[in-house]
């Protein structure tokens, strides 16, 4: 509710700083959106990562594949970072995944090199982390869709915690498809939008 004693120059800013906001939250969801071939690229690692543990060699796959991983996603960030122009939003969210991924390599090579790596405890650490950086980034942008992501990791690292050896693996897998893979698919064909819909803008104020 607005105060009665407010004049209608006061409530015209107020509906101009509101729109500020909303066009800036938009503009930030839209940013990333541009990332999505990221949540691909790591899902993918996990999945290598996963596998190559399996294979016997837990003690080198995830250092080596999460730094192959973080390698891709760094050339590919300076590419991406070219072409938008770096706000304040797009700064913290950036700071939060990359505290977010550093957090995770330091603990996975410790665990790794140290041989303590219980499957149950080490699967949910890593996908507890994955659904605070998902929720905490969907709530700066006000995205219902990343929230539920950060959402659906979290159910993962709780039913992770009660699961048998054999279901950890299931789980972590399953939630890799669809909180990574499937939501990186998402984020891609969203900036593919984006994108025809700025070509069909410009294109009709050059008509």
């Amino acid at each position: 509710m607005t105060d009665s004693n407010s004049s209608p120059a006061d409530t015209a800013e107020l509906r101009e700083r509101l729109a500020i906001i909303e066009s800036m939250l938009t503009e930030g969801r839209s940013k990333t959106e541009s990332w999505g071939w990221s949540f691909v690229v790591w899902g993918v690692a996990y999945y290598v990562a996963t596998a190559w543990a399996t294979l016997g060699e837990a003690k080198f796959a995830w250092p080596i594949t999460m730094l192959a991983a973080a390698a891709i996603t760094s050339i590919g960030a300076f590419k991406t970072r070219e072409h938008q122009a770096e706000t304040t939003l797009s700064r913290a969210i950036g700071i939060i995944w990359m505290a977010m991924g550093c957090s995770l390599f330091v603990i996975c090579i410790c665990v790794a090199s140290s041989g303590h790596a219980e499957q149950h405890v080490f699967l949910a650490m890593i996908e507890t982390a994955l659904g605070t950086a998902n929720v905490t980034s969907g709530a700066l942008l006000r995205w219902r869709v990343q929230m539920l992501v950060g959402i659906a990791w979290w159910v993962a690292a709780a039913s992770t915690c009660f699961a048998s050896i054999p279901q950890t693996g299931y789980i972590f897998l399953g939630a890799i498809f669809v909180c990574q893979i499937l939501f990186g698919i998402y984020m891609m064909v969203g900036e593919a939008r984006q994108r025809r819909a700025s070509a069909a803008r410009s294109g009709a104020s050059h008509a």
